[in-house]
């Protein structure tokens, strides 16, 4: 059993008030029991946050900042028709979503909010495609809330993950996550293009009736290839990703987010305690905007995992990798645990 936890701490000034009241007991007997295997300490103008480093990491895939291919990942899971993945081709996620006009920057609200069906989704992309094409761009539906794209203007392009834009619903401007590299232009011009042929699409005015937002523009991350080594990996065993703690941040909305740690420890943690005691192997991710710790049994997973590799374009900052053995000698306080927290 493997759990993977994003925004298991944030350094809103919010988010530390709610900290400061959390109690996580049976998280606090995991963490006695499990010992720390390896920790990613970063800083949070990295374009990939933790949980994405860590995934990455955890199916063996290395990448510089801004580069783990998942769009190909996904499409590789996918596995959709007419779309194979081959080494070396690039591929980007692309998100429909909505950017917000503030008083003095523009911000993106999280894709969730959009409430976006099958059917609208499908439509808009549709309307788009022949303008990614005339780009050589193939963009191909996977989610509502996230497209597939193939093409050679992705190769080599650092992208920012959504969760660094949306950012804790503090407004952020999307202005400083926008890829500035030279090949990144026809992107900028074809995100320009779109905006204006959503403003007049019929979905919007739809959509505006129903008192729901629009999808007035898309945002591009996931960027990169896969090797021919990472094609032909054995799967890895399963990790479960817990999204309730990240979907709360990025709305910016703390009281959720107290509640889903609460929630996340009286049953997925009380879980994990239960695998423990039948001798399973148990492992628990934990990120936060900057950090990664995992704790437990990495043993029955590549050895790849206890060399996970994450290499900053910026300030090419390591991973460092922490003694299998360390344990918590005690029991876990609150005050002890919020602080370990505090250093994700």
């Amino acid at each position: 059993m493997h759990l993977l936890i994003p925004f298991a701490n944030s350094h809103s000034t919010d988010c530390q008030a709610a900290l400061k009241t959390l109690k996580l007991p049976n998280l606090g007997k995991l963490l006695r029991k499990l010992p720390l295997v390896y920790t990613d300490a970063a800083d949070d103008s990295t374009l990939s946050p933790p949980h994405e480093r860590a995934l990455a990491g955890l199916h063996g895939i290395s990448a510089v900042d801004g580069q783990i291919p998942f769009g190909a990942w996904h499409a590789l899971q996918a596995g959709h028709a007419g779309h194979a993945v081959e080494a070396g081709q690039a591929w980007a996620v692309v998100t429909p979503c909505h950017w917000a006009v503030q008083s003095q920057h523009i911000s993106m609200l999280n894709p969730l909010a959009l409430n976006l069906h099958e059917d609208e989704s499908r439509a808009l992309l549709a309307a788009m495609q022949s303008f990614f094409a005339e780009d050589g761009i193939d963009l191909i539906y996977d989610e509502p809330t996230r497209w597939l794209a193939r093409g050679e203007v992705f190769a080599g392009l650092a992208t920012a993950s959504p969760c660094r834009v949306i950012g804790g619903g503090e407004g952020k401007s999307v202005d400083r996550w926008l890829p500035r590299a030279e090949a990144a232009k026809s992107l900028r011009r074809l995100q320009q293009e779109m905006q204006m042929l959503l403003y007049t699409h019929a979905l919007t005015d739809a959509r505006s009736e129903r008192g729901e937002l629009a999808v007035n523009s898309f945002w591009v991350s996931g960027t990169g290839a896969m090797t021919a080594a990472m094609l032909v990996r054995p799967a890895s065993k399963e990790i479960t990703q817990i999204n309730t703690l990240r979907n709360a941040a990025m709305n910016g909305d703390w009281a959720a987010w107290r509640e889903a740690w609460t929630k996340l420890d009286a049953n997925e943690l009380v879980a994990m305690l239960e695998e423990l005691s039948r001798k399973k192997s148990v492992t628990l991710t934990l990120c936060g905007e900057r950090n990664t710790q995992i704790y437990g049994d990495l043993s029955d997973f590549d050895k790849t995992y206890y060399s996970i590799y994450y290499k900053s374009s910026k300030n090419d900052q390591k991973t460092t990798q922490i003694g299998v053995f360390a344990r918590f000698k005690n029991l876990l306080s609150p005050q002890l645990l919020n602080n370990m927290l505090g250093k994700l």
